[in-house]
């Protein structure tokens, strides 16, 4: 059997397991599982609001939609980012690479780590004769590691379609103290009609599984002593979300150019803080806009996060977060900047986000 009649067949069959995990799972399972793999990559996204569903044509396409690596411009590239967030407290670092594997495929490997490091274990900072050591203190790190395999294959269907998927391994650590290993699998579509670019992601299809094993014995005086419960070996699932994403290219004169684009983020476990929110599906909106130059320097504005918070009088009121982005691209190399949460609209607090793109063009 053909490859796109598999891939196809494949999505058509997952959709009742989808409904299925969306019912019956959502009172089972936490609201904010894995949401450190839900942050985003690549500056120049996170200046158009954090859309890129339908555009995306890089290496960073193995985490927005693997369907993209099919628009890879170059025989080899590789992608860098970093960001803060919480005053420096935390730090969020991606690294991706893409090649191709002949005309009509691509694969990509991609590597996400957010981490707080450097926190403070004080269980032995009292000596058993009650004096205070400050030798006695040690340090722990809580990270968070993302692994993506992506493949991407053109589709001779519907007048051609792009399509591919992601293997995803999951593995989250708390210090010595627990760790937690994870298995899902995204598959995302494109298509373009006219001047149209369309897109849809399914992610965590079928749910994202984590596996948590505590070291109990390590916490378990300390808890004891606070009256806490010792926490025990779990499994933790990640429901599945669908984004949907449309785009359209402007050319404002021999020199300029523009790109517009829409995402609808739909999450399937239960209501959220989001602008449209029901007890079986949320849906948040991401709108952003790209100016460029020559195709050399960019200007991106967008807006994402619509939400409604309460006020300390007891009245509510929407907020959202407004996005500012810069690039440019001379060459192999492309680096590009975000700030986040501009004006400081949103209760989240502003982040500057740097990404590199190279590319490396091999002569056949």
């Amino acid at each position: 059997m053909r490859f796109q009649f598999i891939v196809i067949f494949c999505f058509i069959c997952w959709l009742p397991v989808l409904s299925q995990d969306a019912s019956s799972g959502r009172d089972n399972t936490p609201k904010y599982s894995n949401e450190f793999m839900n942050i985003g990559v690549s500056a120049r996204s996170f200046g158009m609001g954090f859309t890129a569903i339908s555009f995306t044509d890089d290496v960073t396409s193995g985490y927005w939609n693997p369907a993209g690596l099919n628009k890879l411009g170059s025989d080899h590239q590789l992608a860098l980012m970093h960001s803060s967030y919480f005053g420096g407290l935390a730090n969020y670092d991606y690294a991706a690479f893409a090649t191709s594997v002949d005309d009509q495929s691509k694969i990509a490997f991609s590597i996400i780590r957010f981490s707080v490091d450097d926190i403070p274990d004080t269980r032995y900072l009292v000596d058993v004769n009650g004096a205070i050591n400050y030798d006695n203190i040690q340090f722990f790190s809580s990270a968070d590691y993302g692994f993506l395999v992506s493949y991407a294959r053109k589709l001779p269907i519907w007048g051609g379609v792009d399509a591919g998927g992601n293997l995803k391994v999951i593995h989250r650590t708390v210090g010595s103290f627990s760790k937690a290993w994870g298995f899902g699998f995204d598959f995302g579509l494109q298509k373009q009609i006219k001047q149209w670019k369309l897109g849809v992601v399914g992610r965590d299809l079928l749910g994202t599984f984590n596996a948590w094993s505590h070291n109990a014995a390590e916490v378990e005086e300390i808890y004891a002593l606070t009256g806490n419960d010792v926490p025990v070996n779990s499994i933790e699932i990640t429901l599945p979300r669908i984004i949907l994403g449309g785009s359209r290219e402007f050319k404002i004169s021999e020199k300029f150019g523009a790109l517009a684009s829409a995402d609808l983020d739909m999450t399937l476990d239960g209501k959220r803080n989001t602008l449209v929110r029901t007890g079986l599906i949320s849906i948040d909106p991401k709108v952003g806009a790209e100016f460029d130059y020559k195709k050399m320097a960019f200007l991106r504005f967008g807006v994402n996060q619509f939400q409604k918070i309460k006020d300390f009088d007891g009245s509510t009121s929407w907020t959202f977060q407004p996005n500012l982005g810069l690039g440019f691209s001379i060459k192999e190399l492309t680096i590009d900047y975000a700030l986040t949460d501009i004006g400081d609209l949103a209760p989240g607090l502003f982040s500057h986000v740097f990404s590199v793109k190279v590319d490396f063009n091999v002569e056949k």
